[in-house]
């Protein structure tokens, strides 16, 4: 039997503790998204978390976990009759792996047999296996967009579709959506950070004590996994029974119109999108409340949903980083919390419920309360089998409100001073936390440039066959018809009218009279799709003295972060090579994150001679070790420089390295007089020459037909 990791012996980590407990009281929190570095946790606390969950009663034989007293009417397996039974089993934990097919998500039909037979046979996909449990997504930031959008849908929704030409099939799929994501490896895109309710940035504590009990705790866990969990169960029971009691506690908690006032402000003073994060604020302040044992909503939770809902939904670019202003939030919820009469526990006692508002006097970590069994302040400290002395508190300093949080967000008006409308509420503050900046101007922070502009499309030739993206033109699952062939394998996409022009021709021969076609398997074929593909653009920048001279290292710089931005927008994964004094370097290994490449070209050292040579062979090194990793991803080489070379290296046979290799040459070269040297480059490269001048140009034409409009 797999011993997990207790959940209570978790240590620190109180915001992250407080967002899964949120979302194990209430699914419509909407999931949680754990950001953070490698080797903080991530996957050991989410995999505890499913332990604490209550057990689901579920109709014997149904392999969609229906719910005995409320069956699903539509359930592929049912129709269930009443009183047919009930089977007793844990919470399900289903781990979505990086490589998954949509068909395995969502489940599939069979379409030979429903188009031959007349049979709706269909095979459960992850959705339905995580009904009424976890579905935990490792990696999430390295799905594919359209697999994040479908399980986002899905968890929004409650129910799964599956469509295959006019076979359908539909059944429910609840689930607690977990997503953990190591930000160095690329960000997912705004849109879909916004369909995930609430964010949590994870970092290793810098306390010596602290990781001294975290690795203590592990190699006793690692030593005896029983006997370190049994040392735990009094803890876990008492945190699943707490979580039961909440879960039946959210349906009697209400949301006072003062406190749903105060949601409204906070959000439209930190001008987020749209209005899912009220929805998920007010959500998490019902489950907040729940959990700290109130029957009525305070403006403490308030703050403490506001917490984790807000972060992510403030970034807007891909050069933004999540993050929320405390000091605003405290002062704009100490500004609406007069609406109305001091909020109060279900005793009366103390503001918006105290810092010990839960139903034993103890609370979740973070804001709110103090933190939840595990995090080394609680009794199961003092029964570790090691019988170590744990740190002062166990917490990390994010899980520490401010001092504004406790000095009275919650505090009315003082005497004589009016009270503040809404519409004050926002006004300076609101100031200071809106006005987002723009893509350009966050970008133009973050390498100290001049703000992007748009580039042209630049694509590699051909028809490839890698990931799907908007770059180059390749065949996907995705994407227009071009055709149709016989299936390879089981047909997931149906070409209905190629299937019956194959058929037509043998209906004599099979005996069949009246309307319809009889088919046979051979008579199916499935759509060739063509769309479009990302690659992996490999830039390489000169970074030596002669681009340094008369400036234009800033336009070189301004203009490989607007091709990083245009890389960032079709789906590619992008590297950076710099060639400058002796040698090449590779700045940056080819990965997701544009972010770490702007943040490279802050950074980028210039002066030196050129050794262009040693650049293009250094890139030939680099695209071959990605052709292993990633054979189906075809690379763009990108070369940033006049052309010149005055250090070592045959340029001529550095550049036959890279014989076959898409290669586009952005020729920096400036002044009245020029010696054509990229343009020779560019020759010997076979590659594509765009001048420097001309990204800019179509920029400033971009930008001023904006201004026009």
């Amino acid at each position: 039997m797999i011993v997990t990791y207790p959940f209570s012996a978790v240590v620190g980590l109180g915001d992250l503790k407080l967002a899964l407990v949120l979302n194990a009281v209430s699914p419509r929190v909407g999931g949680v998204l754990v950001r953070g570095e490698k080797g903080t946790a991530k996957s050991t606390i989410v995999r505890a978390l499913a332990a604490q969950l209550p057990t689901v009663s579920v109709v014997p034989g149904c392999r969609f976990a229906c719910d005995p007293a409320v069956p699903d009417p539509e359930c592929p397996d049912g129709p269930h009759e009443p009183g047919a039974g009930r089977v007793e089993r844990p919470a399900a934990l289903v781990e979505l792996p990086v490589g998954a097919s949509e068909d395995r998500l969502a489940g599939s039909l069979d379409v030979e047999r429903a188009l031959t037979e007349g049979v709706k046979a269909f095979e459960p996909g992850l959705l339905a296996a995580a009904h009424r449990g976890v579905l935990y997504v490792d990696e999430v930031n390295l799905l594919h967009d359209h697999l994040v959008d479908l399980l986002l849908d899905a968890a929004a929704l409650g129910t799964c579709y599956v469509e295959r030409e006019s076979v359908s099939v539909r059944h429910a799929a609840r689930f607690l959506l977990v997503g953990t994501m190591n930000p160095e490896e690329g960000e997912l895109r705004p849109q879909l950070l916004d369909r995930f309710g609430l964010t949590v940035e994870v970092r290793a504590s810098r306390d010596p004590e602290e990781r001294a009990e975290v690795v203590r705790r592990r190699l006793a866990f690692e030593a005896d996994a029983a006997a370190f969990a049994d040392h735990w169960t009094a803890e876990e029971s008492a945190l699943s029974a707490r979580i039961a009691a909440a879960r039946s506690r959210v349906p009697g908690v209400r949301l006072p119109d003062a406190r749903l006032r105060q949601i409204a402000t906070v959000c439209a003073a930190f001008e987020v999108d749209g209005l899912r994060a009220d929805l998920v604020t007010a959500n998490a302040a019902i489950a907040h409340a729940a959990w700290q044992g109130r029957d009525t909503v305070t403006t403490e939770d308030v703050r403490a949903a506001a917490r984790l809902s807000l972060p992510h939904r403030r970034r807007r670019d891909p050069f933004d980083a999540p993050g929320l202003d405390e000091a605003l939030l405290d002062e704009l919820l100490e500004r609406t919390s007069g609406d109305d009469a001091p909020d109060g526990g279900p005793d009366g006692s103390g503001p918006g419920g105290g810092r010990d508002g839960g139903p034993d006097g103890s609370g979740p970590g973070g804001p709110g309360g103090t933190p939840p069994p595990g995090d080394g302040t609680g009794p199961e400290t003092r029964n570790h089998p090691t019988g170590a002395e744990p740190s002062a508190d166990g917490r990390t300093a994010a899980a520490d409100p401010p001092p504004s949080a406790a000095a009275g967000a919650d505090a009315p008006p003082m005497a004589g001073e009016p009270a503040p409308d809404a519409a004050t509420a926002t006004g300076a503050a609101a100031s200071r936390a809106a006005a987002p900046q723009t893509a350009s101007q966050t970008a133009a922070q973050v390498a100290g440039v001049a703000a992007p502009y748009r580039v042209p499309l630049l694509e590699v030739p051909g028809v490839g066959e890698g990931a799907v993206g908007r770059r180059s033109r390749s065949r996907t699952r995705r994407g227009r018809s071009a055709g149709a062939r016989r299936p390879l394998g089981p047909v997931r996409d149906l070409h209905v009218p190629a299937t019956l022009l194959a058929a037509a021709p043998h209906q004599r021969e099979r005996g069949h009279q009246g309307p319809g076609l009889a088919l046979r398997g051979d008579d199916l074929r499935e759509v060739v799709r063509e769309g479009r593909e990302g690659n992996l653009v490999l830039f390489v920048v000169d970074a030596s003295g002669s681009m340094a001279a008369r400036k234009r290292m800033t336009a070189v710089k301004t203009a490989v972060l607007s091709l990083l931005l245009d890389a960032y927008q079709r789906r590619d994964k992008i590297g950076l090579i710099t060639f400058r004094g002796a040698g090449a370097e590779v700045a940056l290994p080819p990965t997701s994150s544009v972010e770490a490449g702007a943040a490279r070209l802050r950074s980028l050292p210039t002066g030196g001679r050129t050794p262009l040579a040693a650049g293009l062979v250094r890139a030939a090194e680099v695209l071959r070790v990605e052709r292993l990793r990633d054979p189906a991803r075809r690379p763009l080489l990108v070369l940033v420089t006049d052309g010149r070379a005055t250090a070592g290296g045959d340029v001529d046979r550095a550049a036959a390295l890279l014989a076959g290799t898409a290669s586009v040459v952005v020729d920096c070269e400036s002044g009245p007089v020029r010696l054509g040297l990229a343009v020779r480059l560019a020759s010997r490269l076979r590659a594509r020459l765009v001048p420097l001048d001309s990204l800019a140009d179509l920029g400033s034409v971009v930008r001023d037909h904006r201004k026009a409009v």
